[in-house]
């Protein structure tokens, strides 16, 4: 069985599905892997490493053309038509979003398996892209606050007087939350945390932040690790109080998002208004609507000194490193499709397998994938 790494089309993405170590690790199983020339360069992994590695460098359509098609962005409808009827797809799809995606993968006839999609289970841990992903983008989102804010974050002590530590709120304690908090904590920050589920507090805590307990929102976790929808009274109520505190703050990043679902408004324009001039939000659901009610996905809004930041695929922008988390989770979802002796076998009794697949034998077999289908014909 061969497995193909086209390079990436979608605008400003640089990450690839594959790094050389792991087609190094699968080439060792038997596998053959084909490469498209250049694929990598925006990770900077050059066309040498991956021969070295044992893969095979040459045009799109000898990655395009092999069993398995592993890759990162939503295919285009136009990456869709090179492929046929039986090969696998790998990749982030979108899958409860882009309802024309699972359309055309299923009239293609294709098996495909959203990254997106992986069970939150303890054995799927090692293949979960949205976690690897999110990491990054918590990571850089604390960094691109940190330059947009110009300011220190730590406290700093000279000559010439003491400057006080930057004041942190985090609005989410997911995985790009936690790492949020983490990084602004690494930096000097004064960090203080959110999030409606009470499990969190402790881990916000246990990261050096502050949690900031709203004792009057009941607990409101829900399946899957991820918070309940609120009533719009008790969606009322987190405004209010968020508006109060977000006068103290110096910086705050939001990234409070449920996959499928439209971001949650945590921050009104009003809000923004209360902040001091020279602050800055960087809000990490900008793409599902924004947490901040002025966020306009991919561009930066002043609004009387402050701005707010959506940015656009951060994980993107440290691609050496986020290719390399997402590459390990896809070598680790090939090693449970390919049997030892390098042969594709699809166990369908396997939840993980099952979970993941949004389309397989010209049908949407995903209900949720089924449903955002639906809604788009």
């Amino acid at each position: 069985m061969n497995v193909g790494v086209p390079k990436e089309s979608a605008e400003g993405e640089r990450r690839v599905a594959l790094i050389p170590d792991a087609v190094r690790a699968l080439t060792g199983k038997e596998l053959e892997v084909a490469v498209e020339s250049g694929a990598a360069e925006g990770a900077r992994h050059p066309d040498s490493e991956y021969a070295d590695a044992g893969a095979s460098v040459g045009s799109a359509e000898d990655a395009w053309s092999a069993d398995v098609v592993v890759k990162v962005a939503p295919p285009s409808r136009d990456e869709i038509g090179r492929l046929r009827r039986g090969q696998v797809l790998i990749g982030h799809l979108a899958p409860l979003t882009s309802g024309e995606t699972n359309r055309a993968l299923a009239d293609a006839g294709v098996t495909s398996f959203a990254m997106e999609a992986i069970p939150r289970i303890t054995r799927a841990q090692a293949m979960d892209a949205l976690s690897s992903q999110a990491n990054v983008a918590g990571y850089a989102a604390t960094l691109l606050a940190a330059r947009e804010a110009g300011r220190f974050f730590p406290m700093m002590t000279t000559a010439a007087g003491t400057v006080a530590p930057a004041r942190v709120l985090v609005l989410g304690a997911g995985v790009a939350g936690l790492q949020a908090i983490a990084t602004a904590k690494r930096l000097g920050a004064v960090v203080t945390g959110f999030d409606i589920r009470r499990a969190a507090w402790e881990q916000i805590a246990s990261l050096g932040g502050r949690p900031l307990e709203l004792d009057f929102i009941p607990d409101a976790e829900a399946e899957g690790g991820y918070a309940r929808p609120l009533t719009e009274e008790e969606n009322e109520k987190v405004r209010e109080a968020l508006a109060q505190n977000s006068t103290r703050q110096d910086v705050i990043i939001t990234t409070a998002l449920i996959p499928g679902r439209p971001a949650p408004l945590l921050i009104t324009a009003e809000a923004v208004r209360g902040m001091s001039p020279g602050s800055v939000i960087v809000d990490l659901a900008g793409e599902a609507g924004g947490n901040c009610e002025l966020s306009e996905a991919g561009k930066t809004v002043v609004q009387d000194g402050v701005k707010v930041i959506a940015p656009m695929n951060l994980p993107s922008e440290m691609a050496t490193h986020a290719s390399q988390l997402y590459s390990k989770n896809v070598e680790n979802l090939l090693g449970l499709l390919v049997d030892d002796d390098g042969s594709l076998r699809l166990d369908f009794e396997d939840e993980i397998v099952t979970g993941a697949c949004i389309t397989h034998e010209g049908e949407i077999v995903n209900e949720r994938a089924r449903e955002a289908a639906g809604a788009t014909t």
